[in-house]
């Protein structure tokens, strides 16, 4: 799972992204609105958090745009205005969930975990393709009855593969979803991701179910239990 953490407090942007990346979340950091914009137009997140005074402007006027114009993934306001009446001008600008700083990493983590279990367009809690089943909140799969042990990277590139199965993915698609904006990606990064993935779908039972688009990306299909 991506999060884009938006705070413009540089110590306190690396210690919520640090914490939720040692909790199973990839993260990027945007310190200014405009940072926001543009990370929002060139990755999909499956959660943001958002501060409300930004450098460049106020968050709660932001979010309300870009839900009223843009599609949006699930938003959770962290800032340390506490007043009910700042907690329902944020909820009614389009807020999932607003929280008080400061606040525990372990809340927090639950918290968007709780969002993404959410029914509705915006989460789809469990991706099956076949005998391959992979649930996006609990971060587990299974083929059949056989649980795949994955770590982070594994687990996310599995995800991103179920949501578009049956097409094929642009390694470059897969970079950009795997990775963050500030980490260093070897030219032979993604590649190894789906060599270490393909050889635990096989050890399951999803023998095939990963194919290689050569020159192109790469593409999950469904395989039989």
């Amino acid at each position: 799972m991506r999060v884009l953490v938006i705070e413009d407090n540089d110590r306190l942007a690396k210690l919520v992204a640090d914490g939720l990346q040692r909790r199973g979340f990839s993260c990027d950091i945007a310190t200014t609105l405009s940072d926001a914009d543009s990370a929002l137009g060139g990755a999909v997140y499956d959660a943001i958090i958002l501060d409300l005074g930004l450098p460049d402007g106020d968050g709660v006027a932001w979010l309300a745009n870009r839900r009223q114009y843009r599609q949006m993934p699930p938003a959770i306001i962290q800032t340390a205005r506490g007043a009910l009446e700042d907690r329902v001008t944020g909820l009614d600008a389009g807020a999932d969930d607003y929280v008080v700083k400061p606040v525990e990493i372990d809340e927090l983590a639950a918290r968007i975990r709780a969002l993404l279990r959410r029914p509705g367009p915006r989460a789809q809690p469990v991706l099956e393709a076949g005998c391959l089943r992979f649930d996006t909140a609990a971060r587990t799969a299974h083929c059949g009855d056989y649980a795949i042990d994955l770590s982070r990277r594994e687990a996310d590139l599995l995800e991103l593969l179920l949501r578009r199965a049956g097409t094929v993915v642009r390694r470059e698609t897969i970079e950009d979803a795997l990775y963050n904006f500030n980490e260093p990606v070897t030219p032979n990064a993604v590649e190894a991701a789906v060599s270490r993935l393909r050889r635990k779908l096989d050890e399951a039972g999803a023998t095939g179910a990963l194919h290689t688009i050569r020159g192109v990306g790469y593409m999950l299909k469904d395989v039989a239990a």
